[in-house]
């Protein structure tokens, strides 16, 4: 029998993901370091960039480390703002 698979951290992010927000997502992502993480931007309005800083940096400390980082759900404004950014957080699984 093999082992069964870690389950994922999920973070369901806020509507707005501005300079407020950001000590909160930070919070909420070391709390789920060194598991695999899902992201649920279903909800997201906003993205500002020290949010977006903050999870490209947490994308690059779950891969660094081996550990799953995606993003689910991204609504049609999280993606928006990824583009006016010039940004990419893929929605499927990246692993190293």
């Amino acid at each position: 029998m093999g082992a069964a698979a870690a389950p994922s951290a999920v973070i369901n992010l806020p509507e707005i993901l501005d300079l407020k927000a950001a000590t909160a997502l930070q919070a909420d992502l070391l709390r789920c370091r060194g598991e695999d993480l899902v992201l649920d931007a279903s909800d997201v309005r906003r993205l500002g960039g020290q949010c977006l800083q903050i999870l490209l940096a947490a994308r690059q400390t779950w891969l660094t480390h081996g550990h799953t980082f995606r993003v689910s759900n991204a609504s049609e404004a999280f993606q928006q703002n990824l583009k006016i950014f010039g940004a990419d957080l893929p929605g499927e699984d990246q692993r190293p």
